[in-house]
């Protein structure tokens, strides 16, 4: 059975690592694909948000840098560059099929003001209405410490929440959680179910994200505890085929799935 209803209300995260190649610039044929199969689910009568991350990678890629800058004035200053470069690929791809994208960007004031929060909820409700698909990321060009997500897998937890999804989807560059760090042991085994977020599910997570992200997953974990503490289950599955979702939609089970309160 699958875990995906004929018309669900389904957010998808991609990450830097999953969206750009080792060189730090987009993968568009990844992106391409993605981008195929989120228009097929729209046709099929889902309802689709994507939160993308991206943003500095495509600076650093568009200005031509080797490496992603530790001071943060040149990563706001990267993420205004390349969010213009990441929107513009995203909508002649999805214009290509038929569909209309919609930029919103995010901090976290929005989901801690009731009246932003609000208005962040009546945008995402007429865009659904309009049958666009929202492109969601963290506004890091003008994100100060006091108003940021921490990364976007904890953005799209509180999206979820916002649109009032019916799953998230985070499209990450593993498999899934392990209970310990396959990099490092090729004997870790991959845990399939979490219906409750405990120490020793926390404890599998480890640590840090990479050069072309800032999210491990750890952070992932912080993502699901927010979801599915509101009801709304989470999978982490691997990105780099985003084919993946057909398998999912027929029932197919793969990655790491988070129940929801509500289930367990």
């Amino acid at each position: 059975m699958s875990i995906l209803d004929k018309k669900s209300r389904i957010v998808v995260k991609i990450g830097s690592n999953t969206l750009t190649h080792s060189t730090g610039k987009l993968n568009l044929r990844r992106m391409e694909t993605l981008v195929r199969t989120l228009s097929d689910f729209c046709n099929s009568g889902h309802e689709i948000i994507l939160v993308s991350s991206g943003a500095v990678a495509a600076g650093i890629s568009k200005l031509g840098l080797t490496s992603r800058p530790t001071e943060t004035e040149r990563k706001m200053a990267l993420a205004a560059v390349g969010q213009a470069e990441l929107m513009q690929v995203y909508e002649r791809l999805f214009a290509a099929y038929g569909h209309t994208v919609g930029q919103i960007l995010m901090t976290k004031d929005v989901i801690d003001n009731p009246t932003r929060r609000a208005a962040a909820e009546s945008t995402f409700r007429e865009l659904l209405g309009y049958g666009c698909i929202p492109i969601v990321n963290e506004n890091d060009s003008v994100s100060s410490e006091e108003i940021k997500f921490g990364g976007n897998d904890t953005l799209s937890a509180y999206v979820a929440l916002v649109c009032s999804a019916n799953i998230l989807i985070n499209l990450s560059d593993v498999d899934g959680l392990y209970n310990c760090d396959p990099r490092k042991n090729p004997d870790a085994k991959l845990i399939s179910r979490v219906d409750t977020i405990d120490d020793s599910i926390i404890a599998c997570a480890g640590g840090a994200g990479s050069e072309r992200g800032t999210g491990g997953m750890i952070t992932k974990i912080k993502a699901a505890q927010i979801a599915t503490s509101a009801g709304i289950p989470m999978l982490i599955v691997n990105g780099k085929n985003p084919d993946v979702l057909y398998e999912i939609s027929d029932g197919k089970h793969i990655g790491t799935y988070f129940a929801a309160k509500r289930e367990e």
